[in-house]
């Protein structure tokens, strides 16, 4: 099962510590869901979402403010006896000493951060959502072409970190070589790169290549949704390929189609080019210009004639 340690999360969200229970290496969020505790500090504790990060803005802790010492210690003590994976105070606002002492009493964690309480809330549902994702790795290239994500797909030794090659030094960008990892994120699919291979690209014949440091920072990108999928393979004359446009293929990943297109490879061929009018193409159907449309007007009024 995915999960999210509380210990990246707080680098991510740069957060300060204000008390780590002991066992805060291992505690590990499992669902993207937060929860601005209002109704528990009110005193409901039905259906209390308990294994989700807990978020007080200023309502929550101004309110805790107003209770009697002690309904204030009683709720506190409730509140904290379920084992929440951490509790989040937003705004920078000082925290209750009774609050720490439950907090400390039975072990749980605090941290504190500057940011605004919906902001803080927008973040955090984003990364954890990004993280827990489903999640699966291809092996592939995965380019930014005219601001088009491409995923570009073939056999080994058929040309695709060539062809990636290629891409950059026409000013696209490069997001991952050889394995790609592609995550299902709001019924779309992102591609990112393996920590270890992060800007690198393999050529046979010369090695592994820095493409940060040969082509600047401009010329890689970290992750990109795919909108796109290329799938090169060799040139077989016994087949016939689509010469006018008239196939809406499609390629499945993670349960999401993803227009696709079949490039032969032969000799002679610049695959690189063909690349990018596969990703301008595509953004001009997204636009509503569909230049089969055109030619099959042209072509009724050639007969008409």
């Amino acid at each position: 099962m995915m999960y999210v340690r509380i210990e990246d999360l707080e680098k991510y969200l740069k957060l300060k510590v204000v008390y780590a229970s002991t066992n805060i290496h291992s505690i590990k969020v499992y669902t993207p869901e937060v929860v601005r505790p209002g109704l528990q500090m009110a005193g409901y504790f039905d259906w209390f979402s308990h294994e989700r990060i807990q978020v007080l803005g200023k309502t929550e802790m101004y309110y805790i403010k107003t209770l009697e010492q002690s309904v204030k210690e009683e709720r506190l003590d409730k509140f904290f006896s379920f084992d929440i994976p951490v509790v989040i105070v937003a705004n920078d606002i000082d925290i209750d000493e009774d609050m720490l002492k439950y907090a400390q009493k039975y072990d749980r964690t605090i941290m504190r951060t500057k940011q605004k309480t919906m902001k803080l809330v927008n973040d955090t549902i984003n990364y954890l959502e990004e993280q827990l994702a489903p999640e699966i790795t291809v092996h592939g290239v995965c380019a930014e072409v005219f601001g088009i994500g491409v995923l570009i797909r073939g056999k080994s030794g058929i040309g695709k970190s060539e062809t990636a090659l290629e891409l950059v030094k026409r000013g696209h960008r490069l997001i991952a070589d050889d394995a790609v990892i592609i995550r299902k994120i709001d019924n779309r699919i992102k591609g990112y790169c393996p920590e270890l291979t992060q800007h690198l690209l393999e050529i046979r014949g010369i090695g592994i290549l820095d493409i940060k440091h040969l082509y600047g920072v401009g010329s890689i990108k970290i992750d990109q949704f795919i909108n796109l999928v290329i799938d090169l393979e060799e040139w077989d004359e016994n087949k016939e390929y689509d010469r006018l446009g008239l196939d809406d293929a499609k390629a499945e990943i993670l349960d999401i189609r993803i227009p696709l297109v079949i490039i032969p490879v032969r000799p002679g061929r610049n695959i690189a080019t063909v690349v990018e009018v596969a990703a301008k193409n595509y953004r001009q159907k997204l636009l509503g210009y569909n230049t089969l449309d055109l030619y099959n007007r042209r072509f009724f009024n050639v007969i008409e004639d």
